[in-house]
């Protein structure tokens, strides 16, 4: 019992010590294979046309296809597409997003595998002719252990060190039963088969990993964006969804030289003004109080009150004054009494008693306005139609003659008034652009003639909608010379500026990969720069999302 039961723990520590080696023989790499494919694990194919591009992505037992535009990188959701597979021609249905599902039933069984798109959209077709390699799947995962096939291990795997130590241990058991020991056979080989357990350490050579399998890059990088050896970025369109990823088409044109200016938002002057008093006095609120900032006004509406403060000779000498007329208006109210009833015997003219009736309400109106003087504030009154951009009243609030109490302004007339440190007698066209980025239509209204601390001011007419500007604003304008440059104008979105001050934009190089290209830019106009050198034309550039781009590592 003894000894059958020590021949199979040997056999075992053989099997395990030949397992062992066939893991770390010569000349084999232990972990997963690294893939030449740096983009992702997950099989994929891509075509293009003219028109169109298209990626394949293998999962599972279907086909994901991903259709956009060529130009744009805009996705194309409502296309037909059919697709020549190796079991036949099969419809792909759309998912609405610019991407279809197709079955695939044969992926399972792996391999290179050909594809002939077609795609129907417009009225016209494009055959896109797609290849994919799909890992095929390990077929012997269930290949039972026959005595064949240890045997057929043994012959693969088994080295001469190994193959040593294992006839060393059978030596010795053979050398035990020659000499009558066969209780202590058994077990001799027993130990012979540890001796060779022993030597498998000394056996794992140098150079080789046996521990857990590496994982290759590729494996790492999966269907995420990332950015591969070399600088290349690799977006799967999924991520490119989600990004908005937009490209154009570079074209080499002709365009005149702009320069740039700083300005800022001024009102214009014919739809603007103030608000002041024409005296010194006390302010106090109209009927609803004093109008707030933002609050639209119109022409003629009353703004607030000025009490003029009244000096005490200025009282003393207008009792006065009142007193001299109530005496002459009693004198003249007596005289016409009298002329009214001598009137109608002829003994006085009818013309004397209408002048003394004149005179009478003359002396009554002086009265009176001296008492509106009195008690009557100065009005203030809104100049223009607008609303109130500046102003900060205070009820009781003693103010000076010529002090500005309200700003007003029309929002929708406003003026750009920039500085230029050279002569501009005429621009035929200018644009403008806001710190948030918004671009201004603007026209050239004129130049001035006198300096201002060593510039010139020029002023221009915003013509574009002015929704969010704000007197005293800065913008840049850009107004273009006679002047006249080559290059490729791009969308100022698509430059991307380094820390290090390079300017940059990124190709679209594949349906999936995308490379920084360093260029030299001029400013051209409020929404796009001049592409004076580091790009070709008939390349694809990302306009929209390459701040996205920028930050992927």
């Amino acid at each position: 019992m003894l000894s059958r039961l020590a021949s199979a723990i040997a056999g075992v520590l053989i099997a395990t010590v030949l397992a062992g080696e066939a893991r770390a023989h010569e000349g084999h790499d232990h972990g997963t294979p690294a893939t030449t494919a740096p983009a992702s694990v997950v099989p994929r194919g891509e075509a293009v046309s003219e028109r169109f591009e298209i990626v394949a992505v293998a999962q599972g037992t279907e086909l994901i296809l991903y259709l956009d535009r060529f130009a744009t990188n805009a996705p194309v959701p409502q296309a037909t597409i059919e697709v020549e597979t190796p079991d036949g021609p099969v419809k792909a249905g759309p998912k609405g997003d610019g991407s279809y599902r197709l079955p695939a039933p044969w992926l399972g069984k792996g391999g290179h595998i050909d594809l002939i798109v077609t795609v129907s959209m417009e009225g016209a077709d494009d055959i896109l002719p797609l290849a994919l390699d799909v890992p095929e799947t390990v077929a012997n995962a269930g290949r039972g252990t026959s005595t064949h096939g240890i045997a057929q291990t043994l012959a693969e795997f088994l080295t001469p060190a190994m193959a040593g130590a294992t006839f060393a241990g059978i030596l010795i058991g053979a050398a035990a039963m020659a000499f009558g020991r066969r209780r202590n056979a058994s077990v001799m080989m027993l130990i012979g088969a540890a001796l060779a357990l022993a030597t498998m350490p000394a056996l794992a050579h140098d150079g080789h990993d046996h521990g857990e399998p590496q994982k290759s890059s590729a494996s790492a990088v999966g269907d995420r964006a990332s950015m591969l050896p070399g600088g290349v970025i690799f977006i799967p369109k999924p991520v490119q969804r989600i990004f908005e990823l937009r490209t154009e088409l570079t074209e080499t044109g002709s365009f005149k030289r702009t320069i740039e200016l700083p300005g800022r938002i001024i009102p214009d002057p014919n739809a603007s003004g103030f608000v002041q008093a024409a005296v010194g006095g006390r302010l106090t609120p109209p009927p609803g109080g004093f109008p707030q900032l933002g609050k639209p006004v119109k022409q003629g509406d009353v703004l607030a009150y000025v009490a003029q403060p009244m000096q005490a000779i200025d009282v003393s000498d207008m009792r006065q004054r009142q007193g001299e007329l109530d005496q002459q208006i009693s004198i003249v109210e007596r005289r016409l009494k009298r002329q009214e009833t001598l009137a109608p015997s002829g003994a006085v003219a009818q013309a004397l008693v209408e002048e003394t009736r004149l005179e009478l309400q003359g002396l009554r109106e002086r009265r009176a306005s001296l008492d509106r003087i009195r008690r009557e504030p100065e009005e203030l009154t809104a100049p223009v139609s607008g609303v109130i951009a500046e102003g900060r009243p205070v009820a009781g609030q003693i103010v000076q003659s010529n002090a500005v109490i309200f700003q007003i302004v029309d929002p929708a007339k406003l003026w750009i008034e920039a500085l230029s440190f050279q002569s501009l007698r005429e621009v035929k066209d200018a644009t403008a652009r806001t710190s948030a980025g918004n671009a201004l239509t603007i026209t050239f209204k004129g130049s001035g003639f006198a300096d201002r601390s060593q510039s010139i001011p020029v002023h221009f007419a915003v013509e574009t909608a002015a929704e969010g500007l704000r007197a005293g604003e800065f913008v840049t304008v850009f107004a273009q010379t006679g002047d006249g440059r080559d290059g490729i104008a791009l969308p100022r979105n698509a430059v991307i500026r380094a820390a290090n001050g390079q300017d940059f934009v990124y190709e679209h190089v594949s349906a999936e990969r995308f490379e920084a290209r360093p260029v030299r830019t001029e400013p051209l106009d409020g929404e796009r720069v001049l592409i004076a050198a580091g790009l070709d034309a008939g390349k694809r550039i990302v306009v929209q999302g390459a701040e996205l781009v920028a930050h992927i590592r």
